[in-house]
């Protein structure tokens, strides 16, 4: 078999099998270095470009590579994970033997334990998935922003007789040491694997950049099957794939490299391979106030891969006054559904849905969050305003350092948060 070129699609072979998939999105972490963000959601729930949701990355992303039967994972406070994947996920037909199913933690196992590792949460849930009787399994992290073909990345799997293939990138040596780092030898066989080392070892002719995972494994069923038991009894375990399972299997199983390179959705003069871990206040910030540029790294407007979200009912973005004094305006800005800009100029900035900017205030360089009200003469330059804030009228935000970092939460690149229950604290 071979295995498709970069924009080449996948064969009727790959197609068929890919219907024989069963995707799981671990979707249960909290995501603390988002700070205040997460609170009250998993990471995976946090709105993403003004009208999506970050989980909604990977399950597009299966929708569009042909994988239909998809399993989410979820623990920590997943009700709001679990409302919008209810609302916006349940187009696809049972009766064809597709589904997307939630998978609490529910101490299915006799530990009666919650999900302690990425791999005890999908041996927790071993029965279910051999019900559904899938001859490959594709676990997929549902924190991460990125376009990919994963029927490539099967084809690849497919081609080369692996046991488990592990998508990979390319990252600063630096940046590293928050991942997964491989060696391959010629053939991207992974000849060693190291869970988040502090001293990553580059790539051979590099010494800036190293080879990552990105978190997504593509198993042959029953030899993930098989792991997950051995992973289970082993005593000190931390039950975990990167820890545990994929370093265990070096050398003893045929673990293949997947260059992300190679599988990754691209529009026509795209600048890079564009995946984010959006997993700090300032990754956050990054990400979408690129979106507002002319020509942002990630295209979300395009149709032959699009994102699938739930989209609530709304009416149009509404700006009101036209004087020298009092113009509601938005400029080199994304403005969602719901919106009214009364009177108010707001410039490089995101707002999600149903946020309302009142008369002569000022947004700059700012990401404002479903549901929020700005309050007149306020002025907010570079900041993230978490949903369902309320901004007093005439607060000022993003001029003075010290005042900001002592009533919001101030990150390492001055990107200010601003929250709901910081904003009670200033009333009191």
């Amino acid at each position: 078999m071979s295995v498709p070129q970069d924009g080449q699609p996948v064969d009727l072979e790959v197609n068929l099998r890919l219907r024989r998939t069963l995707a799981l999105v671990l979707a249960g972490g909290r995501g603390s270095r988002l700070k205040a963000l997460t609170d009250w959601h998993a990471k995976p729930a946090v709105p993403f470009a003004g009208k999506f949701r970050i989980v909604d990355f990977a399950l597009s992303n299966c929708i569009n590579s042909g994988i239909r039967r998809i399993g989410v994972l979820t623990q920590y406070k997943a009700h709001s994970l679990i409302q919008h994947i209810q609302r916006g996920w349940g187009f696809l037909r049972g009766e064809f033997n597709e589904f997307i199913e939630l998978l609490p933690a529910q101490q299915r196992t006799d530990g009666e334990a919650w999900y302690k590792g990425t791999a005890d949460a999908v041996y927790q849930n071993l029965d279910i998935i051999r019900a559904h009787g899938p001859e490959f399994v594709l676990i997929l992290a549902g924190d991460h922003v990125y376009k990919m073909d994963y029927g490539k990345m099967l084809a690849h799997h497919l081609a080369e007789g692996a046991d488990v293939t592990v998508a990979c990138l390319e990252v600063p040596l630096e940046d590293a040491k928050g991942f997964g780092v491989m060696a391959v030898d010629d053939a991207d066989n992974v000849i060693r694997f190291d869970e988040k080392p502090d001293n990553p070892q580059p790539i051979p002719g590099r010494d800036d950049i190293a080879l990552a995972s990105m978190g997504i494994y593509m198993f042959n069923a029953q030899f993930l099957y098989d792991q997950l038991k051995i992973d289970a009894d082993q005593a000190g375990s931390e039950n975990d794939f990167g820890k545990n399972i994929i370093p265990s299997l070096i050398g003893k199983a045929k673990v293949l490299a997947h260059r992300f390179g190679h599988s990754c959705v691209m529009h026509e003069g795209a600048r890079e391979h564009y995946w984010r871990d959006v997993g700090t206040v300032d990754a956050y910030w990054e990400a979408n106030i690129d979106l507002t540029t002319v020509t942002p790294s990630l295209n979300i407007y395009d149709d032959t891969w699009p994102i699938w979200t739930y989209q609530a009912q709304l009416p149009p973005a509404k700006f009101v006054f036209d004087s020298d004094t009092r113009r509601g305006m938005a400029v080199d800005s994304m403005v969602s559904g719901g919106c009214i800009i009364s009177g108010a100029v707001v410039r490089r900035s995101l707002l999600y849905s149903n946020v309302r900017v009142n008369s002569y205030c000022l947004v700059e360089d700012s990401v404002v969050l479903p549901d929020c009200d700005i309050g007149r003469h306020a002025k907010l330059k570079k900041c993230i305003v978490d949903q369902g804030c309320v901004i007093p009228p005439g607060l000022v935000v993003g001029e003075d350092a010290a005042l900001d970092a002592k009533r919001f939460y101030r990150s390492e690149k001055g990107i200010t948060l601003i929250t709901a229950d910081m904003l009670k604290k200033l009333e009191s």
